[in-house]
This record gives C-alpha cells, sequence and structure tokens, in this order.
C-alpha cells in the first residue's frame, strides 16, 4: 500500500469516526484549528513539531498527516531531515525505523504531485 492510499484509507476511517463520535472529534478538530491558528509559531513550526513527537510517538497516521501538512506549508526536504534526526535522537532505534517512513511519505508525495 502506497503512502497515498494509507492516507486516504485513513480519512476514509476518520469520516465514520466523525459520524459515529461526533461531538468529540469537533471538539479535537476546533483544539487542532486553535492551535494552528495562535501564538507565535508558523504553521509550518509546529507542523515540525508535530512530526517528530509522531515519529517519536511512533503514529503512522499521523507521520503520513503531518508530512502531508509539511508539504502544504512550506517544508523543506532538507528541514524534514533534520527534525527527523532530532526525532531519532529522542526516539532511538524506534525512532529512526519511523524517521524512516516519514522520509518514505515525503518522497512519495512529492513525486506524485510533480506527475499531476
Amino acid at each position: 500500500m502506497t503512502y497515498i492510499e494509507k492516507i486516504d484509507e485513513m480519512r476514509d476511517e476518520l469520516r465514520a469516526l466523525y459520524k459515529a463520535a461526533p461531538e468529540a472529534t469537533r471538539g479535537f478538530n476546533a483544539l487542532s484549528k486553535t492551535v494552528k491558528e495562535t501564538g507565535v509559531l508558523s504553521v509550518k513550526e509546529k507542523e515540525y513539531i508535530a512530526l517528530g513527537m509522531s515519529v517519536a510517538l511512533r503514529c503512522e497516521p499521523c507521520i503520513n498527516f503531518h508530512v502531508e501538512a509539511l508539504m502544504k506549508a512550506g517544508g523543506s526536504r532538507e528541514e524534514l531531515a533534520d527534525v527527523l534526526a532530532m526525532a531519532i535522537q529522542m526516539g532511538g532505534g524506534p525512532g529512526l525505523m519511523y524517521a524512516g517512513h516519514a522520509l518514505a511519505a515525503w518522497d512519495e508525495l512529492v513525486a506524485t504531485a510533480a506527475t499531476e
């Protein structure tokens, strides 16, 4: 399964969750929107933090979504690699493995965007 397919599948699963638990998911979405739109850090900087945490916490769906969000926020592959290096340092061996997922997701999304 490609990373794009994984992202699409997770979005489908989340749509079902939104219908099953609308109040909780609305609350989470409101929190996410507020956090991204307020404060002194840029959306890109906040996405780097979220991605680093996603790698350290080993949440592949989170990694995929935050890699995609980073691309939309103007992140670069070089900046991504720097964040992944920090996540590896914080997460040890498991962080190294999930950092590999994040980089592969980035490369796939870039390649796909180039062909669209």
